[in-house]
């Protein structure tokens, strides 16, 4: 075995077993000792965390920072990879913000001149915008790690000018328009609930707060079928009917919000039908006058007042 295959086999080898002693690594590789440290010496160059521990009980272990093997890309894929982090570049809060400025780095200081040359001229040919937001996110990492480690946080979350202490159970994270989202099921409510997460003021886990629940199948893409589940019972709900023409349609597609709402007709037109809460209705109202002739309240009646009840207020600011 040439020693360029056997450092990457060895890469591999230690990143898989995690802690090990040379006399295990010189048996499996049928090499002597002085060899395999020779080898861990150079992975330990060429960036690989391993720690030794002397001792009788003692070894190599390598740091929770692993070093993932090399990997082959394609011309194609290495330029797809480079623009998919850098259209995160106008976020900027991200769960792992410094990560990805380094990924990028790696990206393009290790392709070839000419591979580079082709990324500079594409820079400045296409982009993914976001909108530019004042607001601040400063839990995301924090939010997604609770998510995937089926944790549950106390957070102080301000809505509507009032600041409440919350216990959640995050989902997951993802970003629209240049805001971040939280879905997580609130133990206040009972059920899953939206977090704006510019508004969560503190964030942080507290061992006097409630058991965790078991929310492994519950996920971004199918959350809104586990709320309706809890919501079933819920008097606060009343059926939302609004009827859109095709730019109503148009506009209720680039909102996350409408999928479990919106119907599409062949002909483009279409409508907004499902239970919504009874807080939402203001939410609404705001939305559909936005929408202009676009979109006809037809049920409830109490979102119908309300629709009216907006336009009046913003009628009598210019009398």
């Amino acid at each position: 075995m040439s020693k360029s295959k056997r450092l990457l086999d060895l890469m591999m080898t230690v990143n898989r077993k995690r802690k090990f002693t040379v006399k295990e690594l010189a048996d499996e590789f049928n090499v002597s000792s002085r060899t395999i440290l020779r080898d861990l010496q150079e992975l330990g160059e060429l960036g690989v965390p391993l720690y030794s521990e002397v001792g009788p009980h003692g070894g190599y272990q390598v740091l929770n920072e692993r070093i993932l093997p090399p990997i082959a890309f394609t011309e194609e894929e290495a330029v797809a990879i480079f623009f998919a982090s850098h259209a995160l570049r106008h976020y900027k809060y991200l769960p792992f913000k410094e990560e990805s400025l380094a990924a990028l780095h790696k990206f393009y200081n290790y392709m070839s001149g000419d591979v580079r040359d082709r990324i500079d001229e594409m820079k400045n040919r296409i982009d993914f915008l976001t909108p530019a937001r004042q607001a601040e996110f400063p839990y995301l990492s924090l939010l997604l790690e609770a998510a995937t480690g089926q944790k549950v946080l106390l957070i102080d979350y301000e809505s509507k000018g009032q600041r409440k202490a919350r216990w959640i159970q995050p989902v997951g994270i993802y970003a629209h328009n240049g805001l971040w989202y939280c879905p997580a099921y609130c133990f206040l409510r009972g059920d899953i609930r939206v977090f704006r997460c510019d508004r969560i003021q503190s964030a942080g886990y507290d061992e006097s707060g409630p058991a965790a629940l078991d929310l492994k199948h519950v996920h971004l893409g199918n959350k809104d079928d586990y709320s309706s589940q809890t919501q079933q019972d819920d008097t606060s709900l009343v059926r939302l009917f609004v009827e859109l023409g095709n730019r109503g349609v148009q506009a209720c597609e680039a909102e996350v919000w409408s999928s479990p709402l919106l119907h599409i007709r062949g002909d483009g037109t279409g409508w907004l039908e499902g239970e919504i809460p009874q807080s939402d209705l203001g939410f609404f109202a705001r939305f559909v006058i936005g929408l202009c002739n676009e979109a006809t309240v037809q049920e409830p009646p109490e979102q119908v007042a309300e629709v009216k009840r907006t336009l009046a207020g913003m009628l009598a600011q210019y009398k």
